[in-house]
């Protein structure tokens, strides 16, 4: 590796809106996020699932197509 090119690598602490803090190491300083993996909706299982039936069904009845193709 050439010398003197290389961004510092150092550790830094990532805290989250939620005030839970991870440190690791990175090249930029600290650095603060709105969501992490404590309160993500799909990693603390309250994800809300969008219930997608009958979604066809309701369009061609909206566009009148209910009778087409059969």
């Amino acid at each position: 590796m050439k010398e003197n090119i290389h961004p510092e690598y150092k550790p830094v602490k990532i805290v989250c809106a939620c005030g839970n803090v991870i440190e690791t190491g990175s090249t930029k300083e600290d650095i603060h996020v709105e969501i992490c993996s404590k309160c993500h909706p799909f990693f603390t299982g309250k994800q809300k699932l969008v219930d997608t039936g009958g979604r066809v069904d309701r369009f061609k009845r909206r566009f009148g197509m209910e009778n087409e193709g059969k």
